[in-house]
This record gives C-alpha cells, structure tokens and sequence, in this order.
C-alpha cells in the first residue's frame, strides 16, 4: 500500500504515427488530480478531520488517507504503461523510474533523520535493530512484501508501486501488455472470491527467514533488473521471468496486509490501464466499461464484506464504510477529472500536481518538524488545536500548508528536476553505446499507435494510511 508530470519536454515531442501532437495541457488534468490526492492524504495524516464539525462521522465513512492513495493507484495505472509503450524500451523505463523515485525518497530520508530528534522522528530506521534489512528492504521497496518496516509511515504505498512495474515490465518484455482487461478482471475476482484465503505474512516467522527471504529478493531483484537494463531482447525476457515470478510468489504468500486489499490494489491499476487502451482505441469501449465496473464494484464489495473486525485492523482503514465510500469516491474522481480533461486546470491545481511525489514523502516530516519546534504534543496536537479560537486554528493549519508547499518545491527544482534530466542523458547515452533490441514485432508496433503520454508518471508515490510495519494508521 505504491504510488507520476514533471516536465512537458516530453509531453511536447515526438508522437507515435498517426498521432497528433499533444497539446501542452494534455496532461493537466492527471496534475490536477494527482495534486487532490496528495492533499487529501496530508489532510489525512494532519488529523485534520478531529478539528472540523461531524470530523468523527465523516473519518468513519470516508478515509481521506485511502482516497488518496486509490487516485494514485488509479493514475498510475492509467500511465506508467502507457510511459512504458511510449519509450518501447525497458531499459529507459527503469532508468526513467530510479531516477524519478530514489533521489526524493532519499533526500527525504535524510532529512527526517539528521533533522528529527528522537521524540518527533517518522523515519523507522533507529528503532528497528537490523540495519541491512531495513536498508535492503527499504531500498527494494517491497517492505510489504519482506516482513521489513516501512521506512515512513506513508512509504508502504511504493510496495504495490513496485510490484506494478515488475508485473507491467514483465508482459511488456513478453508481448502481453496488451492484456490489461483479464488482468484487471481476474485480480479484481481473487480480491472478491478469495480475499481472506490467500494467506499473509507465511514467510517470515522468524528473523532467520526474513534474512533470507530479503537476501533471495535483492538476488532475483538486482538480476532482473540488470537484465532488463542490458538492452539484449532475451536477457529482458529473463529479467521479465524474474520480477513478474517473484511479484506473484510474494503477493500469494506474504503481504502484510490480507489479502483481498492487495489484489483490489492490484486490479485498480490495471483497470487504469483499461481505461487508457480504450480511450486509445487497443481494446473495444464496451470491454472497458464492463471491466471497470467489475474492478469498482469488486473493491467497493471486498470493503462491505471483509474489512471488519480484526480484518479492518490489518488495513489501511477501520470500517467498511471508510474503505468502500472511499473507493468509490477515488473512481468517481477520476472519472470527472477524466471527462474534464480536454479543458485547462488552474495552474495551481497543475503546480500541486507536480510538486505532489515530494508533498506526499515530506507532509509527515513536515508536520513533525513544526511539532518540535513550537513544542506542541507530536501525537495530540489536535487536541490544543481543537481549543484554539476558529482564526488562529486555521491559521496555523494554513501555515503548515504554506510551510509544506514551500519545502516541497525546493526539493522538486533542486532533487527531482536534475535527477531526472540525469536519468534522460543516461538512457541517451546507454542507447548510443549500446542500442536496445526491440521487444516488439514490427507490424505490432505498426498495429496499434502508442502516442506520447509526457512524463506524467506518479510515483505514489501515494501516500497511505497505515503506520510503519504495523496496523497504526495515524501518528
């Protein structure tokens, strides 16, 4: 429970034949909507429901943290295939990612620990004992699936990330990426039919299987993705093997979370995959309406029949009302900003948009931050806020916001900006020096026109509602 535009070089380049040239605003619209999410779920983690009226009715109904991270989920289904498509290349899809995601991941890591005194800390490394898991868990982030803790409580949502461009690389690197509705369809059933048999966390009963269980991942993880880094059609195939090979072993045995919520995450993304191939004209409209709807009613009924009691615990919500209302709140949002995405969003709206993979990492250490320096309960806070006068409250909610946004801008122009142009001149220079082989037939390519996408890329970088390595969903 991971995770996306930056830059409109891209989005103003070279289209697939046949395609016309996209407009700068094309993508505004997934800006727009991804800049909602990550509000919604800063909201979320700020508590921000305790300090309006009716907040306990609505936090029981509705969780903000999980619509958000559903939005993402949504959007990044919808085009980190397509990014994949558009590049027709793996290699320069996974240099595209590291650099897209590390550095912010890193740079905010390192702040919250040199930073953050012990009391008012959200980075789990200190107190987790075993720094080369946490280290490779982290690092690999599939923390969700290895039984390691999350680095931030936000961080697990970079989990099913993750698992999305293993499985998505993997039946590109095989031809089959076109398969998005069975895909979609069948995760969405083993959700619904088999949510709570799948079992979870069976592979790390002791410390000894972790290690080992971490230690197997980076081996298949490193090989895969070397073979998929090295440009050589089979040895993409191979690396295909490996990741898509371990993806499935790992959310069949060993999710920390039950299964049912895996497999809806799973079977919304691909299901934003659906939706990109018929608007694009790969799969036929009536498939795509009747696939969605099976996704959106399977997720919203694994909510209202699963997620309660001790089940709920485990989740990234407490009641079936939160997660089902929820749900359906994130695919109908979609849905709007969908139609609407023909007309130009505010720039604002566009700006939080691309600011939002930073907003989504440092809102928490943000947050604690301002805690420790105005000496404020970093875990009831909420509590002196609530007997603040209506103006001052909000006043230091807005400044929490202005605080956040400005933060998140500095590591956006001065992390994310350079260290993605560094990824595009690596893959530029790693095509010269050796030229990829092409994984796709050429009368297939010539089928179906893949047209640019841009870089709207979200690396959910999502953010989540469940604490670090356990069922805490709130600090």
């Amino acid at each position: 429970m991971t995770l996306i535009s930056r830059s409109r070089r891209e989005a103003t380049g070279a289209t697939g034949a046949g395609s016309a040239p996209p407009s700068s605003n094309r993508l505004g619209w997934l800006d727009a909507l991804r800049g909602i999410a990550a509000l919604a779920v800063a909201a979320h983690h700020f508590e921000i429901l305790r300090i309006v009226p009716f907040g306990g009715e609505i936090a029981g109904h509705f969780d903000l943290g999980f619509y958000g991270v559903i939005v993402f989920f949504i959007v990044s289904g919808y085009i980190i295939p397509a990014s994949l498509e558009r590049r027709g290349d793996v290699r320069a899809f996974w240099i595209g990612r590291i650099f897209r995601i590390y550095p912010a991941l890193i740079v905010a890591m390192l702040l919250s620990e040199f930073i953050l005194p012990p009391a008012y800390q959200v980075l789990t490394f200190d107190s987790y004992h075993h720094d080369k898991l946490w280290l490779v868990g982290n690092g690999l982030m599939l923390t969700d699936m290895l039984g390691v803790w999350n680095g931030f409580g936000v961080s697990w949502t970079l989990t099913y990330e993750m698992l999305f461009y293993f499985l998505v690389s993997s039946l590109f690197a095989f031809g089959w990426h076109r398969r998005s509705t069975p895909i979609a369809v069948g995760a969405g059933a083993v959700a619904l039919v088999m949510g709570v048999w799948i079992p979870s966390h069976s592979l790390q009963n002791s410390n000894q299987e972790v290690y080992n269980l971490v230690t197997a991942a980076l081996a298949v993880v490193v090989m895969g993705v070397l073979c998929m880094l090295s440009g050589n059609a089979s040895l993409a195939r191979t690396g295909g093997l490996l990741l898509g090979g371990l993806s499935l072993y790992l959310v069949c045995t060993n999710g920390r979370v039950p299964a049912f919520e895996t497999f809806t995450i799973l079977a919304t993304m691909f299901a934003g995959t659906v939706i990109y191939r018929a608007q694009h004209g790969q799969i036929e409209r009536i498939e795509a309406w009747l696939a969605i709807g099976f996704v959106a009613a399977a997720g919203a009924l694994v909510g209202w029949m699963f997620n309660r009691g001790p089940m709920a615990d485990a989740t990234s919500t407490f009641t079936w009302q939160a997660w089902t209302y929820a749900y359906l709140g994130a695919w109908a949002s979609f849905g709007l900003f969908f139609l609407l995405r023909k007309r130009r969003m505010p720039r604002a709206m566009v700006w939080l948009g691309a600011v939002s993979f930073s907003l989504y990492l440092l809102h928490w250490p943000v947050k604690r931050f301002l805690l420790w320096r105005f000496g404020w309960d970093p875990k009831y806070y909420w509590a002196k806020l609530q007997e603040l006068p209506f103006a001052e409250r909000w006043a230091w909610v807005a400044m929490y916001l202005a605080v956040l946004l400005v933060v998140c801008w500095v590591v956006y122009r001065l992390v994310e900006m350079p260290f993605q142009n560094l990824g595009r001149k690596l893959t530029k220079a790693m095509n010269r020096r050796w030229p990829p082989q092409s994984l796709e037939a050429p009368a297939a390519v010539a089928a179906v026109p893949v047209p640019a996408v841009g870089t709207a890329e979200p690396a959910l970088v999502g953010a989540g509602t469940a604490g670090a390595g356990g069922p805490a969903k709130t600090d």
